[in-house]
C-alpha cells in the first residue's frame, strides 16, 4: 500500500472510531433520558434533601460524563480530522510518533474533569433541596438567574477568544505542537480547555433545562456544533446571549 493509501486508511479509521464513539454515548444517554423519566433508576427520582450513596454518585458521575463525549465529540471531529492529517505529513516526513488517539485522550480527560465537578454541584443541589430530583432542575427564579448569567457570558471577552481558537484549529496545531505520546495527550488537554471555556455556561443549563432532558441536551450539542463550526458562530453566540437574557428575565419576573 503507498503512503497515500496509507495516510487514507488512517482517516478513515479515526473518523470510524470517532462516529462509533459518539454513536455508543449518545445511545448510552438517550437510554439514560427514556429511562429517568420511567423508573427510580437506582433513586435519580427520589424526593429532595435524601443523601446520596456511593452508588448514586459514581453512576451520576459516568452520566455526566458519557453526556459530556456525546455532546462534544461531535464538534471536535473537524479538529481531530485536521490533527490527524498533520500527523500523517509528519509522519512521513520522519517525525517523531505523535498519535491521534492520544489528542482525543487528552481532549476527553478535560470534559471528564468538568463531569467530576458538575457531579458535586449536582449533588449539592439536589441535598440541597435545589433540584426537585437528581436529574431534575432549579426552581424557576434561579433558573432565570442562571439564563441571564449565560446570556451575559455568551458576550464577554473569554468566551470570544476561546470561540477564536476552536475556529482556527490550524493555528492551534502550528503553534502549539507537542512531539511524543504524552505531546499528544498535553495538546488534547490544552484544545480541551479552551473548548470547556467557550461551553462551560451552556452545559451548567442544563441545571435549568432538566439534567437528562433529552431535547434539550440535543438542542444544546447543536448549538455547540454549530457557535464552534459555522463561519458566522460568534454572530451566532451573541444572539443566542441576547434570548438567554430575555428569557431569564422573564422566568424571573414571573416565578
Amino acid at each position: 500500500m503507498t503512503v497515500l493509501g496509507v495516510a487514507q486508511r488512517d482517516r478513515v479509521l479515526v473518523l470510524a472510531a470517532l462516529f462509533v464513539l459518539a454513536a455508543l454515548a449518545w445511545g448510552y444517554t438517550i437510554y439514560l433520558g427514556l429511562g429517568s423519566s420511567t423508573k427510580s433508576m437506582g433513586g435519580l427520582a427520589t424526593p429532595m434533601l435524601l443523601a446520596w450513596s456511593a452508588v448514586d454518585f459514581s453512576f451520576m458521575f459516568a452520566m455526566w460524563a458519557v453526556m459530556m463525549f456525546a455532546m462534544m465529540l461531535p464538534s471536535v471531529t473537524p479538529t481531530v480530522m485536521i490533527y490527524e492529517r498533520v500527523r500523517a505529513k509528519r509522519e512521513e516526513a520522519g517525525r517523531p510518533f505523535v498519535p491521534t488517539g492520544g489528542f482525543v485522550a487528552g481532549y476527553l480527560l478535560v470534559w471528564i474533569g468538568f463531569s467530576l465537578v458538575a457531579t458535586v454541584l449536582n449533588w449539592l443541589l439536589h441535598t440541597g433541596g435545589a433540584l426537585d430530583s437528581m436529574m431534575g432542575r432549579v426552581a424557576p427564579t434561579t433558573g432565570g438567574i442562571l439564563l441571564i448569567i449565560a446570556g451575559l457570558f455568551q458576550w464577554m471577552p473569554m468566551k470570544d477568544v476561546c470561540l477564536e481558537h476552536c475556529h482556527s484549529p490550524i493555528a492551534f496545531l502550528t503553534t502549539h505542537w507537542r512531539e511524543g505520546i504524552m505531546g499528544a495527550v498535553r495538546m488534547g488537554v490544552h484544545h480541551g480547555t479552551f473548548c470547556l471555556g467557550c461551553c462551560w455556561m451552556l452545559m451548567v443549563l442544563l441545571f435549568v433545562l432538566g439534567v437528562m432532558n433529552l431535547p434539550w441536551v440535543a438542542l444544546l450539542a447543536i448549538v455547540v456544533l454549530a457557535e464552534r463550526t459555522l463561519p458566522f458562530g460568534r454572530y451566532l453566540s451573541r444572539g443566542l446571549g441576547l434570548g438567554l437574557i430575555a428569557w431569564g428575565g422573564w422566568l424571573v419576573t414571573v416565578g
